[in-house]
């Protein structure tokens, strides 16, 4: 899967804007901020994987990139999450201030879709992956998630609560990302495997990040660590402990794999992925 890296980076290179005006300025540094670019190198797996042309769906794998950055801006925001360092480095809004920061995770917002729609793929593919992409990223989607997240603080929610705040925050771009690379390639009749891989790698990522919150540390992680504690957030190790929520996340990880053998290609890079995702430290 690393090989996709190079690629979506130069694309996405190409695709933001070079004006040196502060928001612009803004929109680059984020972006170009180290992302692991797990969600647009899905989303190329499973188009390969599908046998659809890589090349011709990467507006959509950047189109996705740029809502996982917008998002990432706004969520450091002192309304948010208030932190101070994202991937290592001072987040957005404390490089460039709290107007541009918000201003700069708009334009990617936008700049997102006008990229997505940029992709020479079969017109009623492209419509239809955008549309996709607009509702996952939404308000019933990942901004739904948001919601629920912001309300469960302070609160004691149960399992239930949080798995669906989880599935919808973190786990709906994961699963668009999957879904996508299925639609772009032609081959719908793969989406449900695709979309069972997806909810099982997007819940074990979340429960991965909590698990680090408690057990790493701000150099490693490349923010800080205790945010969810400090916010008064519950989350699987909250209600589980460590070591039952790192057993459902092997559990998670293996199920992610099975649903594979849906696939007639070579499924190794995807199972690998979930391996790496599994044992990530970051």
């Amino acid at each position: 899967m690393n090989k996709y890296i190079d690629m979506i980076n130069s694309a996405l290179e190409s695709y933001l804007p070079k004006s040196d005006d502060i928001v612009s300025q803004a929109m680059r540094y984020s972006v170009e901020n180290g992302g692991k670019r797990v969600r647009p190198s899905l989303m190329l797996g499973f188009c390969e994987l599908c046998g659809g042309d890589v090349k011709k769906t990467l507006p959509l794998a950047c189109a996705l990139e740029m809502i996982h950055t917008y998002s990432l801006i706004h969520d450091d925001l002192p309304c948010m999450d208030d932190d101070d360092f994202r991937r290592g480095k001072p987040s957005c809004h404390v490089k460039f201030g709290y107007e541009y920061a918000l201003l700069a995770g708009d334009a990617l917002l936008t700049l997102a879709f006008e990229t997505a729609l940029s992709a020479e793929l079969d017109p009623k593919i492209t419509v239809m992956a955008t549309k996709e992409l607009a509702v996952a990223a939404g308000w019933a989607g990942m901004v739904g998630g948001q919601v629920c997240d912001l309300q469960n603080e302070g609160k004691q929610v149960s399992l239930e609560e949080i798995e669906k705040t989880d599935a919808l925050k973190t786990g709906e771009l994961i699963r668009v990302a999957c879904v996508l690379g299925c639609m772009a390639a032609g081959r719908n009749d793969k989406i449900p495997f695709a979309a069972e891989y997806a909810r099982c790698i997007g819940l074990a990522f979340q429960i991965v990040d909590d698990i680090l919150d408690v057990t790493s540390d701000t150099q490693t992680l490349g923010k800080p660590v205790g945010s969810d504690d400090e916010n008064e957030k519950c989350t699987y190790v909250s209600l589980l402990g460590l070591e039952r929520s790192g057993e459902i996340v092997s559990e998670l990880t293996d199920t992610a794999k099975k649903a594979l053998d849906g696939f007639d290609g070579d499924t190794e890079p995807l199972k690998s992925f979930a391996d790496k995702m599994e044992k990530r430290k970051n």
